[in-house]
């Protein structure tokens, strides 16, 4: 028992300063948002990420001392985090929008997906970065970049460019949105459809869709969950397509990513127990254990894209950024506008 002890010491001690630091960013992400309650936790967690990212002093911390935690907070937390966020969706909810809708959802992720995956490679993004863009942009924002980084075995700096972008073009949503929804003619119910199916983070869904009121809040949420359930069958088919690459390239099997990594069976799980098993519990403790879910999930993915976020540094993106930031920007105009053609045929 001591040697065990012994063992797992000094990793406690590499990865503790990392995560204190990480502790404390969020608890003040989550102050600024309580001040600021129009900008959504999340987002304002990668922003002070990418502030402090871009600070000398910080840097040479963040790149020794302070590396390993983050690395941890930015995978492991992450996974954990996308595990609780299957919590909120129920296939009940999903089935009861029709097939229409959840047909022009799979469509609207498919497009999107093919597309800003084609421009990346177009443009020569470097490494993973049209798949992990690709992804962001059509399913949920950072969980979707998070779930794919971990089959295409991306570092923190490959990944931390695409989670800024989707932070970028969310947050510009928030404030976009909302003011073409009069010239557009769209009810609260179209708007919380548009909002639902182009928006990316869940949070900055909350913080679009509830300027126009209740109903146009409640449309978004349960059509951006269900583009949420298109993760796991995304990060199967990238990990099918990263396998393939990996055998053609003669890497042992067992190096190999799994075709369907745990924690997004562990997601899968998740959406099952709040389908089937919270309605047979008694309302207030269902209640409960969702909230406690949901503040935990906004937790880990706070620490988590905190971290990504002091992974950016701007001089490093001279090279490259600009190519990124117009993939970025296109592939949101896409879904933006195959969003709204797809509200015009449904409603």
């Amino acid at each position: 028992m001591s040697a065990l002890s012994a063992g797992r010491a000094p990793g406690l001690r590499r990865v503790l300063p990392g995560l204190l630091v990480d502790g404390i960013a969020a608890l003040v992400a989550f102050a600024l948002h309580l001040l600021v309650p129009a900008v959504p936790l999340l987002t304002i967690a990668v922003v002070l990420g990418i502030v402090v990212g871009q600070l000398p002093p910080a840097q040479r911390r963040l790149d020794r001392v302070l590396k390993p935690g983050l690395a941890l907070s930015s995978r492991r937390l992450l996974r954990i985090g996308i595990v609780l966020l299957g919590l909120k969706l129920s296939l009940v909810d999903i089935a009861g929008l029709g097939w229409p809708t959840v047909l022009a959802i799979v469509a609207i992720v498919l497009i999107t997906f093919v597309a800003t995956f084609g421009l990346g490679r177009l443009l020569r993004l470097p490494g993973h970065q049209p798949v992990l863009i690709a992804a962001g942009f059509s399913i949920c924002g950072a969980s979707a970049i998070g779930a794919v980084s971990a089959v295409t075995r991306s570092d923190e700096e490959e990944t931390a460019t695409p989670v800024a972008l989707v932070t970028l073009c969310g947050t510009l949503a928030i404030a976009v949105l909302p003011v073409l929804r009069f010239p557009l003619g769209l009810s609260p119910e179209q708007f919380g459809l548009w909002v639902g199916l182009s928006v990316h983070d869940v949070g900055q869904v909350v913080a679009t869709a509830q300027i126009a009121g209740p109903t146009a809040l409640a449309v978004a949420v349960v059509v951006k969950l269900t583009r949420v359930l298109t993760l796991a069958p995304m990060v199967a088919g990238v990990s099918l397509v990263t396998r393939r690459a990996d055998a053609r390239a003669a890497v042992t099997p067992s190096a190999r990513p799994a075709l369907v990594p745990l924690f997004v069976a562990g997601f899968l799980a998740a959406v099952l127990v709040r389908t089937l098993l919270l309605p047979l519990v008694a309302a207030p403790v269902a209640t409960t254990l969702l909230d406690v879910a949901d503040v935990a999930q906004n937790a880990l993915f706070a620490v988590a894209l905190f971290a990504l976020g002091t992974s950016i540094r701007f001089a490093r993106l001279a090279h490259t950024g600009w190519r990124a930031l117009v993939v970025g920007l296109a592939s949101w105009a896409l879904i933006a506008a195959l969003s709204l053609g797809a509200v015009a045929l449904l409603t």
